[in-house]
């Protein structure tokens, strides 16, 4: 607690004009490397030891939540397997993970397919899914879930199965594992009591301001989920790349600041407080967002609605947390509520701290956005704008497997 509270003090002192910097656009946003006693960033070492620190803990207690350190135990069954799934070329799993702390206990289903033949442990894709296993594909053997968590009825099996294209990944070398992500937090206003969150907090003294919700919760069982994928030695849990979309692209990249497990974040489509960059924002701003979501995000982060050039953070900071690691973010020509441009600024940005490391930032570095269908994925910070509105798609996919090829091959 003497960390959150140190934090809120050095947030409310530092000047706000000694925490910004101009933007190319003329735009001020904060910072990257300018830290909160005013000390210019010259090093990695120096990002690491001192700048790293002040934003994780700036964006823990503002946006995304401060966890505690309750000690979970884990248990993982394997209720169904089949070597011959996807006519052959992989071997499917389901998984359940038992999380119990402070005398509860918490349940969630993973899904996993393996490549077969493979000559060693392969790298994984990992992300959450919006509405359940048996929503990612056709495979009638995928368990169905007993009830909906977050809506009236359970969806269709395969529901969402053109957003998973589980048979070209596995052709591609690569195992693919999901988690529906109301097995950690029901996707509803009043979803906390059933969520990991009354577990983790139990007895906890942190402030209720700065405490996760969903977005964090979801964050946190990412985690969990690798946890689980390490016990497993088929994989090489050393080459894990987490894929969100949307919401679920704000969570695969708070995950990534939070866990150096992920070697490759991938953030598509995922907007306001995810890849955006918030002053400026056009479709859905920080007010909008908590208006609609009042459970996503801290109670704090409530306090920055309409104020956007007021925060000593912006959405850039997020996405440095992620180097010295290769980071995607994606974007689509029509997704005007994710804003594109406001995204490719902040994978712009982010690529100062990239530099600091020796690597690549992105290498589209004009002011307008690219042609729908541009993709740069020759530096360590990637983008691509495709052509189309809110949604992943197999042209996504084959994107991110081609970066992640650059570091896993």
């Amino acid at each position: 607690m003497k960390h959150v509270m140190k934090t809120l003090l050095l947030l409310l002192a530092a000047p706000l004009a000694a925490l910004l910097c101009a933007a190319d656009d003329g735009a001020t946003v904060p910072a990257l490397l300018l830290s909160e006693q005013g000390r210019e960033i010259r090093t990695a070492r120096a990002w690491e030891r001192v700048r790293r620190p002040e934003i994780v803990r700036m964006l823990s207690t503002e946006v995304y939540g401060v966890a505690p350190d309750t000690r979970v135990e884990a248990r993982y069954r394997t209720v169904e397997e089949d070597a011959a799934a996807l006519d052959g070329a992989a071997t499917r799993r389901q998984v359940r993970i038992t999380l119990r702390a402070a005398g509860m206990e918490h349940i969630a289903d993973m899904l996993l397919y393996i490549p077969n033949g493979a000559e060693g442990p392969v790298p994984v894709i990992f992300g959450l899914n919006f509405k359940g296993n048996h929503a990612t594909t056709t495979d009638p053997d995928v368990i169905m879930p007993a009830e909906p968590k977050s809506s009236p009825t359970v969806a269709p099996r395969g529901d969402n199965a053109r957003r998973w294209p589980y048979a070209e990944a596995i052709a591609r070398g690569y195992a693919v594992a999901t988690i529906c992500k109301d097995d950690f937090f029901p996707d509803r206003n009043d979803g906390y009591d059933g969520s990991v969150l009354p577990m983790l907090y139990a007895g906890s003294d942190i402030p209720d301001s700065v405490r996760m919700k969903a977005v964090g919760a979801w964050s946190w069982g990412i985690s969990r989920a690798i946890d689980c994928l390490e016990t497993m030695p088929e994989l090489d849990t050393r080459r894990i790349m987490v894929i969100g979309h949307s919401r679920l692209g704000k969570t695969s990249l708070w995950a990534a600041a939070t866990d150096p497990r992920i070697a490759v974040a991938v953030s598509n489509d995922s907007g306001s407080t995810g890849a955006s960059l918030a002053r400026g924002k056009q479709g859905e701003t920080v007010e909008k967002i908590n208006t609609s979501f009042p459970y996503w995000f801290t109670d704090n982060y409530k306090r920055y609605n309409g104020r956007e050039a007021q925060m000593p953070f912006d959405q850039h900071m997020l996405l440095a947390l992620v180097a010295p690691r290769p980071l995607y973010v994606a974007s689509a020509s029509l997704d005007d509520w994710a804003d594109p441009r406001n995204e490719m600024r902040a994978a712009q940005l982010c690529g100062q701290v990239y530099s600091l490391y020796g690597l690549k930032p992105l290498t589209w570095q004009q002011d307008q956005l690219p042609a729908a269908g541009a993709t740069f994925i020759d530096g360590d910070v990637a983008y691509h704008l495709r052509e189309g509105g809110h949604d992943i798609v197999l042209f996504d996919w084959e994107r991110f497997m081609n970066f992640a090829d650059k570091y896993f091959r």
